[in-house]
């Protein structure tokens, strides 16, 4: 069973049974363009290592802007980067990707293998410590969340959302955790209609999928796409 809900922003938001009928996976679309312009939202992932200047070269270099979800322990050990980034507010939305990158399930089920936060206090602290340090990086408050594995239990979504963020969901994976082929995510972005929402990761360099999500990019900018940043709606 699928149920559907009307965000404020006008975005949609559907939750569906991810892993044994327990975890859910929202799923997240932009309103409709009010003009035959095709309108995305690419949202990026940091969540540990370094970050993929193949990406985010290109993102600079062609102007696009784009979402990205970092976490407090992608962002302590690429001071380089964020410098970068936060010299550019135009391209760059920061959202929040959690502290430590634990996933926003309670219990003890391991979405994808990683040791969920396992109570709501752990959960907490995940938001609410990833909000904290983009606002001590940045100076700006998050108001969307993507936690670890975008895998969640009912009681960690109704969290959050107390918490006073809205759980950014996606309706295109472009390359399935930085696992997926150059080519393959290539073609997954060529894929993208009016109204998705893009996840990709940016912080994979020695993987493929960044060089294909790159010319990805490149690709949807020279047919006439728009960007939109969650940040913005």
């Amino acid at each position: 069973m699928r149920l559907i809900v009307t965000v404020c922003v006008a975005a949609m938001l559907s939750l569906a049974p991810a892993i044994a009928g327990t975890l859910l996976e929202p799923a997240l679309h932009l309103p409709k363009a009010q003009s035959s312009v095709p309108r995305v939202a690419v949202t990026l992932d940091a969540c540990s290592g370094d970050i993929d200047h193949r990406i985010l070269d290109v993102i600079i270099s062609e102007n696009i802007p784009v979402t990205l979800f970092v976490t407090e322990r992608w962002l302590l050990v690429n001071a380089e980067t964020v410098a970068v980034l936060a010299r550019r507010p135009d391209l760059f939305n920061i959202e929040n990707h959690g502290r430590n990158h634990v996933p926003a399930v309670t219990g003890t089920e391991k979405p994808y293998g990683i040791a969920p936060a396992g109570t709501l206090a752990a959960v907490d602290d995940e938001v609410l410590g990833g909000a904290q340090a983009i606002i001590a990086s940045f100076g700006t408050k998050p108001g969307w969340f993507r936690g670890a594995t975008a895998l969640y239990t009912q009681d960690a979504l109704d969290e959050i959302g107390r918490l006073g963020f809205r759980v950014a969901g996606f309706s295109l994976n472009a390359d399935y955790g930085a696992t997926a082929s150059a080519a393959a995510a290539e073609a997954q972005i060529r894929k993208a209609k009016d109204g998705d929402v893009i996840i990709a990761h940016i912080n994979q360099p020695k993987r493929a999928a960044g060089e294909g999500i790159a010319r990805g990019l490149m690709e949807l900018k020279r047919s006439g796409y728009q960007f939109v940043r969650l940040g913005d709606l």
